[in-house]
């Protein structure tokens, strides 16, 4: 289960190019010195990086109060039909997921630290625009979380949403360097596979929720219980 998360950044990160390209392309690097360079998109994806594993870990710890109260196969299954129905639901208006005005004011102050980082070309503005990057809404990034929460588990959830953001690095790093290297024409008929792969990876949490005992996919149902038995020694 691990793996489809970075698959899903792998896949979804020519949406991230799409939304996050703009911070990408006019990131405060050294472009006069490559290994500074380096250093500093290090740096951004990084900030990123800590972002997701935080929601991870708050969600994989939600997902865990389920498991004790022994909901994770009824969670897997839920959280897996949810990533199948967003197929039906229209791929862009999910992505540009805005809801409250609370969250809106959220958002704008972020987007006003951002710009004030975006004026500074320091190793801790890079980090600090790739932590604030992470907290942009994102329908890509809240698809990954579900799967942190299926997976009932602090660590796994914060490793998931890692593997998440790791798949986001190659086309993200590209930005920085090459700028608009794709094609909007090879971009449009890319993003049309996302909801495929969201759909893949709602049929593999089913499949583990079932415990149909398929090795690796689909675990035995004992594995996935809780164990409540109380065992004394005397």
């Amino acid at each position: 289960m691990l793996v489809s998360a970075f698959l899903l950044g792998l896949a979804g990160s020519l949406h991230c190019v799409g939304m996050c390209g703009p911070i990408a392309l006019v990131l405060p690097v050294d472009r006069s010195s490559k290994p500074t360079m380096a250093i500093q998109t290090i740096l951004y994806h990084f900030g990123r990086l800590l972002t997701y594993s935080f929601f991870g870990l708050l969600f994989g710890l939600l997902g865990k109060g389920l498991f004790i109260a022994g909901l994770q196969q009824q969670l897997s299954i839920v959280i897996g039909a949810l990533m199948i129905v967003v197929f039906f639901i229209p791929f862009n208006k999910l992505l540009n997921l805005n809801v409250a005005s609370p969250i809106t004011k959220l958002v704008g102050k972020l987007k006003m630290n951002l710009g004030t980082y975006l004026g500074k070309k320091t190793n801790s503005s890079v980090l600090m625009i790739g932590i604030l990057n992470g907290f942009l809404p994102c329908g890509l990034v809240y698809i990954a979380v579900m799967g942190s929460v299926a997976l009932a588990s602090t660590y796994l959830g914060a490793f998931y949403m890692f593997l998440f953001g790791l798949g986001t690095i190659p086309l993200m790093t590209a930005t920085v360097y090459l700028g608009n290297f794709i094609n909007i024409a090879v971009r449009n008929k890319i993003q049309k596979m996302i909801p495929v792969f969201v759909v893949i990876i709602g049929v593999l949490f089913i499949l583990r929720g079932l415990g149909l005992g398929i090795p690796l996919i689909s675990p035995p149902t004992d594995s996935l219980k809780v164990e409540t038995t109380v065992k004394c020694h005397h």
